[in-house]
């Protein structure tokens, strides 16, 4: 059976030796692959929404999340509209981890 062919079939529905002549065709490269998209997925940024979600991300009270807003420490990290809040949770981290 070709390759190609053992690709396209489900495994529940593969022999022994077929299931280990597709394991033995795996390239490394196949493997750096699908770490490389892992680690992309990974990098994607992180958010918070709300003083709750401050409040969790620093380990600390509703009131104190407030007052760490209101101080400004994290300031770049937040985009508010209105009374929706936004937090970049690695750079609020970063930045409150600087003050």
């Amino acid at each position: 059976m070709y390759i190609s062919e053992l690709k396209e079939k489900p495994v529940w529905q593969m022999t022994g030796e077929e299931l280990l002549q597709l394991l033995q065709t795996v390239s490394i490269k196949d493997f750096k692959e699908l770490n490389t998209s892992q680690e992309t997925q990974q990098s994607t940024k992180r958010y918070v929404y709300g003083i709750r979600g401050i409040a969790d991300l620093l380990g600390c009270s509703i009131t104190t999340a407030n007052k760490i807003k209101k101080e400004g420490h994290i300031k770049k990290a937040i985009i508010q509209r209105g009374r929706k809040i936004i937090v970049d949770a690695d750079l609020a981290l970063e930045l409150f981890a600087k003050k």
